[in-house]
């Protein structure tokens, strides 16, 4: 039988395993309108953990006992609707399960032919489009910049960095690995890139932005952006995309105030979710794909196979484990 997975109860801090629960189920027939979906691949991310939380938010909280959803790719098994057909390729916010149904209203098709199926839960996806309009609807970066970005290696900084340099910036990383340093300046083609966890970020800042921060795009939160904040030049801005260090404290998360920075620089920090400019998402993914098809854009994913493995590869989006992109392989494409 089918399976899919629950939250089970709410984490008090770093999420286990006993706060999920995988249950078997049977699949039900689509009704008029609707779909029977196998799932092919499913999106993990950090944002999810905040969705555990029985708290007000951008996004209602997930329910206990009820199925976890992300971002899905999946192929039309069955289809009760005249936009459909089976063996489409579909991408849609469907649950954790390896069969969903779903209305045709709640799901897009994809083109597997201008890029492969995954690249929609990456490059040309949620994380793809976050980086595209953080960085240039609210960073507004300008060639001969600097630009830092915290949690570069990851699905949405490792993007971030690449159209900087594409718009004629001197781009900074900050990540957590030997590994990814080099990934950065090797692959990707940053500046820099400041290995968090074995340098002090405040001075090596120093060091290789000697002209200040003119665009700081925030993954992280914590003492990698406390460092960052003495560096602001005038009229800096900060695109605030996430803050995954703080995601899963038990307590309040105070540092450094960060008026006192913002006033003296006149700088820019703004908030945002790539839902913002859903009514764009058309031309975020027509440019993206244009970079990729031209290899301007490079994109990394990681990948786990195996349904019954998606809780683990969830968890380790707080251990550091992914480069870039960190997806679920549950079935093949047919």
């Amino acid at each position: 039988m089918p399976k899919q997975i629950l939250l089970k109860n709410r984490p008090t801090g770093m999420p286990t395993h006993e706060n999920f629960e995988i249950r078997e189920t049977e699949i039900r027939q689509p009704g008029q309108g609707e779909l029977l979906i196998r799932t092919v691949y499913i999106s993990v991310d950090p944002y999810l953990r905040g969705r555990m939380n029985d708290t007000k938010s951008y996004i209602p909280p997930f329910q206990l006992n009820e199925v976890i959803s992300s971002g899905v790719i999946g192929q039309v098994e069955e289809s009760q609707s005249d936009l459909f057909k089976k063996g489409d390729l579909v991408l849609g916010s469907l649950g954790w399960e390896e069969y969903s149904i779903a209305k045709e209203t709640t799901v897009r098709k994809i083109d597997s032919t201008i890029a492969p199926a995954s690249s929609y839960l990456s490059v040309l996806g949620m994380t793809g489009l976050t980086a595209y309009f953080g960085l240039i609807d609210i960073g507004k970066p300008k060639t001969g910049e600097t630009v830092v970005v915290s949690g570069a290696a990851g699905a949405v900084g490792s993007i971030v960095g690449q159209i900087a340099k594409l718009k004629g910036c001197r781009v900074v990383g900050i990540a957590g690995s030997t590994d990814k340093v080099k990934y950065l300046v090797e692959e990707l083609g940053f500046d820099a890139a400041i290995n968090y966890k074995t340098q002090d970020v405040g001075e090596t800042l120093k060091e290789v932005c000697p002209n200040g921060i003119d665009v700081y795009f925030e993954n992280v939160g914590g003492k990698v952006t406390d460092a960052v904040y003495p560096l602001l030049n005038n009229f800096a801005r900060i695109p605030v995309c996430g803050a995954i260090s703080s995601y899963n404290n038990e307590t309040e998360d105070i540092g450094p105030r960060v008026q006192s920075y913002l006033i003296k620089t006149s700088s820019l920090m703004q908030g945002f979710t790539v839902g913002n400019y859903s009514s764009r998402f058309g031309e975020g993914i027509q440019v993206l794909a244009g970079w990729l098809k031209d290899g301007k854009l490079k994109y990394e994913e990681t990948i786990t196979e195996g349904f019954d493995n998606t809780i683990e590869a969830f968890l380790s989006l707080f251990k550091g484990a992914n480069l870039g992109k960190a997806i679920v392989t549950v079935s093949e494409i047919q």
